[in-house]
This record gives C-alpha cells, sequence and structure tokens, in this order.
C-alpha cells in the first residue's frame, strides 16, 4: 500500500516540477523581452502667438555612431501632423512614439523630420518659417543611450521656441533653427504645481547647469517642468510684467530620476504702494480716490489734513480729491500718479482752489 501511494506522488510532483519551470521560464521571457522606446514633443516658453510646426517623420540611428546620412531608421510615428508648441504646456505633450520596440543595444541619435508647413503668428500676423538647408533633413539629437532588455524609455524632446526661431537682420526673413533637448525619465524628474491667480502668463523655471529649463502654466495655472535631472533646486514663478504680480520663489524642491516632484499650489502676491498728501485748506475734510480695476478705493483726511491710500497695485493713477461736504473749494484731479513696490509717493501740499 505504501508502494502504490509512493507510485501516485510521482505523477503530481512532475506536474508540480513542470509547473515551476513554466513559471520560471515565462518570468525568464518577460524579462528578456526587447526594449521598448516612446518618445514625446513638448515646448518650452516663447514670446510668440502661436508656433505651428508640421511633423512628418522621427528617425533614429541604432548602434550605430556615425555622423553620416547612412543607417538612419523611421520608428513610424503615430501622430504627425501640424502642431501649436504654445499649447504643449501644462503637462500636455504629443506621443510620437508609442513603446516601439528594439532590440537590446544603444540608441545614438534621434532625428525629428519636418515638412514645410511651419509657420510663427506675431502680434496676430502669421509669417512663414524658413528652414535653412543643412537642416531640412531634420535635426539630429544625440542621445546614445544604453537600453536592455525588459524595460520600456521615454524619450522627451522639449522644444525651446525661444532660441529656435531667428528673425533674420537685414532680409526680413524668420528663420527655424530647432533647438531641442532630449531627456529620458531614467536620468530626469518632473517638477509640477499650480499657480494662482492666472489670468496672466505666468513662466516656471529652474536652473539646470547654468541653462534655464522653463513650461508657462496653461490657461488652469498648471505647469510641467519636464526633464530635470535628479537634485534640490530653487523654483521661480515669474508673471507678466504689467500683472502687478511679483515673482515668487520655492526653494528646496528635490526632484528624483523617474518620479513627479508636486510643489502644490502657489500664491502669487500682489505688488502694492502707497499714496499720500497733505491737504493745506483748514476746515473742511476731503475725500481721496483713485480707481482699480473699474471700484473707487478712497480715504478722508485726518485732522491734520492728511490722506493716505493704502495697498494700492502697482501702477499709474489719476488722484481726485473732493471736498466731503458742500463747499466753496472746487475738486482737484492729480494725473500719473506713479504707484511702486513697498512705497510711498507723497504729493506733497495742496491747496484746493
Amino acid at each position: 500500500m505504501k508502494a502504490l501511494r509512493n507510485l501516485l506522488l510521482i505523477p503530481l510532483l512532475l506536474l508540480l516540477f513542470n509547473c515551476n519551470n513554466d513559471s520560471n521560464s515565462s518570468s525568464e521571457t518577460e524579462l528578456k523581452a526587447d526594449p521598448k522606446i516612446s518618445i514625446r514633443l513638448v515646448d518650452e516658453p516663447g514670446e510668440f502667438d502661436n508656433v505651428f510646426i508640421e511633423i512628418i517623420d522621427v528617425r533614429i540611428k541604432y548602434n550605430d555612431d556615425s555622423d553620416g546620412e547612412n543607417g538612419w531608421q523611421s520608428i513610424n510615428p503615430i501622430n504627425t501632423g501640424v502642431y501649436d508648441l504654445l499649447e504643449l504646456t501644462g503637462g500636455i505633450d504629443v506621443l510620437l512614439a508609442d513603446e516601439y520596440e528594439l532590440p537590446p543595444g544603444t540608441l545614438n541619435q534621434i532625428r525629428l523630420v519636418l515638412g514645410e508647413d511651419n509657420t510663427v503668428v506675431i502680434d496676430g500676423e502669421t509669417f512663414l518659417l524658413r528652414t535653412p538647408s543643412a537642416q531640412q533633413s531634420g535635426l539630429k539629437l544625440k542621445v546614445n543611450h544604453e537600453l536592455e532588455a525588459g524595460y520600456t524609455y521615454n524619450f522627451l524632446l522639449d522644444f525651446d521656441v525661444d532660441r529656435s526661431i531667428v528673425i533674420a537682420g537685414n532680409s526680413g526673413n524668420i528663420n527655424l533653427k530647432p533647438v531641442i533637448r532630449v531627456t529620458t525619465d531614467v536620468t530626469s524628474g518632473k517638477i509640477q504645481g499650480a499657480v494662482t491667480p492666472y489670468d496672466f502668463q505666468i513662466m516656471a523655471s529652474v536652473i539646470v547647469d547654468g541653462e534655464p529649463v522653463s513650461a508657462y502654466a496653461d490657461d488652469n495655472g498648471d505647469f510641467v517642468l519636464n526633464g530635470v535631472p535628479a537634485g534640490t533646486y530653487s523654483l521661480t514663478l515669474t508673471p507678466d510684467g504689467e500683472s502687478g504680480y511679483g515673482e515668487a520663489v520655492v526653494d528646496e524642491v528635490v526632484v528624483v530620476n523617474g518620479e513627479v516632484t508636486d510643489i502644490g499650489t502657489i500664491e502669487l502676491e500682489l505688488l502694492v504702494g502707497s499714496i499720500t498728501g497733505k491737504i493745506l485748506n483748514e476746515g473742511i475734510d476731503v475725500v481721496a480716490s483713485v480707481m482699480v480695476d473699474g471700484n473707487e478705493v478712497n480715504t478722508n483726511t485726518n485732522e491734520l489734513g492728511v490722506f493716505l491710500l493704502e495697498n494700492l497695485p502697482v501702477g499709474t493713477y489719476i488722484v481726485t480729491l473732493t471736498p466731503a461736504e458742500v463747499s466753496i473749494f472746487s475738486p482737484v484731479q492729480i494725473n500719473n500718479v506713479e504707484v511702486m513696490q513697498d512705497l510711498v509717493t507723497d504729493l506733497g501740499e495742496i491747496t484746493l482752489p
């Protein structure tokens, strides 16, 4: 009976052994799968209304560190077409290649091939972007990144609009000379956050090896800085100079390769100053007022005839001085009164006529 029981156990043990081998074999096969690459296009800020570029192909040089024209292969990009680079902010990007499979080896170069439908809009007027003949075959981007089996590598092409568009001297031509920074999540991370208020242009930036990495906040105040190497940074939020808001700096922002650092929502501070003056007419109460965003801000003179309009946004105002009650004196307007940050603009001694 014992011998019979042992004989019955043998097939079961063989089955378990084979299942274990199949599981190990499956894991090894999965680990040894060919590497894959994904390529996305994003934008760094530029002072233009729109920048449209036409993408017709993405090519790579693989296991080939030569600089010649031979050896390039298309990776069959999935989203060719015309794109406004200035819309690729706040985490928005264009996926050009999605997990394209390659054998293990070295990705030496990426080439972004542009078509002829490239234009820039400046102050509402559209101009053709001319591509120098040396770059008409596509911009070559050095990568030299080792791809190992079993991994997917995400490459980011960060198109620097400001440095890529060159206005020629006397000819008036506007040339497109693409400047693109290539990063991968293996060697970089991201910083994301939000800023308020956001009804004006705001740029987020950090300095990497002496060069700025920047992005504009989108229509919701969200921003993403891509391709930031691991390290600790000071992030600067720079609002439009005419917004009336001050620059904000967030220190000690830690970036880890392959991860996203979220700094939350940063509130910008309004730049403010004050206006003061002294009314010399005796025995009358005077109202000093200015208009701020369509609303009147006012204050009364004190017993010494002094008024102080506080916390006014930086800018230029018309100050109106009006007797508070029926009076023989007439109102006075003082034009072009400039309010500067953290300063008090003193109008001096004033006599109402």
